[in-house]
């Protein structure tokens, strides 16, 4: 697929590429100030996470290491089903560590819900969560993200590691997939 080809699938730029990386070098900041002093481990979230974190993790001052988990809770669907499977799971034990779980896109919280569940009885010395995107107009189930990049309007987005169909993750920005695209309930 063409860079002109995968640009046709955008009805519109939510976020440029200046914006968002301007967000996560502030993000970056303001974690780097928060976690001074101590050492952190970033868990992403894959697949979509996987562009943020590696971004978000250059602009950090503090050390830090990362490991990845696999959850699958949407399967082909566009909605959240709330049945969460953990299909990678983490490689480093998390106890008495300072874990920052780093997520592409909360919408429902359905599956966010279950992962701080999972990681909270492994014992971390703290667990907060960082977000790329927020959609609140889709929460279900209200978790505590204390650090955000974007909240965003209830929207299919895609790009920056967002994908419709494992497509559009190359995308260096944010954008709304184009309405003759859209799947049938999105």
């Amino acid at each position: 697929m063409s860079q002109t080809e995968l640009e046709r699938g955008v009805g519109e730029i939510l976020i440029d590429e200046d914006r968002l990386q301007e967000r996560i070098r502030e993000l970056g900041h303001e974690l780097s100030t928060d976690y001074a002093g101590r050492e952190l481990l970033l868990v992403g979230v894959l697949k979509g996470a996987v562009f943020f974190m590696a971004d978000l993790m250059r602009s950090l001052t503090v050390p830090c290491e990362i490991d990845f988990m696999a959850i699958s809770s949407y399967g082909a669907a566009t909605d959240s089903s709330g049945v969460v499977r953990i299909l990678k799971d983490l490689d480093i034990n998390i106890e008495d560590r300072h874990v920052l779980v780093v997520e592409d896109i909360i919408d429902s919280g359905l599956t966010l819900s279950y992962l701080l569940r999972n990681l909270e009885s492994r014992e971390p010395a703290s667990l907060e969560i960082c977000a790329l995107l927020t959609k609140p107009d889709r929460r279900e189930i209200d978790v505590p993200v204390r650090y955000v990049g974007f909240e965003i309007p209830n929207k299919f987005v895609i790009g920056y590691g967002l994908d419709f169909a494992e497509r559009y993750r190359n995308l260096p920005y944010v954008g709304v997939l184009h309405a003759d695209l859209m799947p049938e309930g999105a």
